[in-house]
């Protein structure tokens, strides 16, 4: 299997990596270079035609897009320990928390990076009301996932799952592209402090 990702602050290659860290799977990470367009290099779209990291290539050639489909096909290669669920139940919430947390947290953050941040300005029309307008929705959404995490280690309960990975890399990118925590969500605050003293995070 190869790879192809790219360095912090990208937050999908981060998705995989940490995730491949929690299992313990050894699958080095090939970098393409995102400053210098190479994932938009006819070379790589002919893997993944839209162009986006991170892109797994099976040995037969298959090719595995999107992170959350990337790592559900390698929890099924390594069960243990495991990241979507044991129960049909546990499977379906947790499930049910990824896209929540797509929806509610990395939909705002990904909003005002593309139309109200000046990196992306060169890359697309930005809206620029329209991208502020998601500063107060991503706070919204951390209220709402504070109040979500009373009484739980995690976001599903008392072990780590992949909804937990998908929003400590959104938080972590809104943190780095300028979106600030509320300091008094003390239950997310506790959260996240969690998942930054896991080894795994540093992926």
């Amino acid at each position: 299997m190869k790879l192809y990702g790219a360095p912090n602050p990208a937050p999908n290659p981060r998705r995989v990596r940490i995730f491949l860290a929690e299992k313990g799977i050894d699958l080095p990470e090939t970098p393409v270079n995102m400053m210098k367009g190479e994932h938009k290099s006819p070379d790589f779209k002919a893997l993944n035609s839209l162009g986006q990291l991170p892109t797994l290539v099976l040995d037969d050639g298959a090719v595995i897009a999107e992170t959350v489909s990337i790592c559900r096909y390698l929890e099924e290669l390594h069960p243990d320990p495991p990241l979507f669920g044991v129960t049909a139940l546990d499977r379906a919430q947790i499930d049910m928390w990824i896209r929540r947390v797509e929806f509610q947290v990395q939909n705002p953050v990904r909003n005002f990076w593309l139309h109200a941040h000046p990196r992306t300005a060169a890359l697309l029309t930005e809206y620029t009301d329209f991208g502020q307008s998601n500063v107060e929705a991503y706070g919204r959404a951390l209220k709402w996932l504070d109040g979500e995490l009373a009484g739980k280690t995690f976001i599903h309960g008392e072990a780590i799952s992949m909804a937990d990975i998908c929003a400590e890399t959104a938080i972590d990118f809104a943190t780095w592209i300028g979106l600030e925590r509320p300091p008094e969500l003390a239950n997310l605050a506790a959260w996240h402090e969690r998942m930054a003293a896991r080894p795994s995070s540093r992926a």
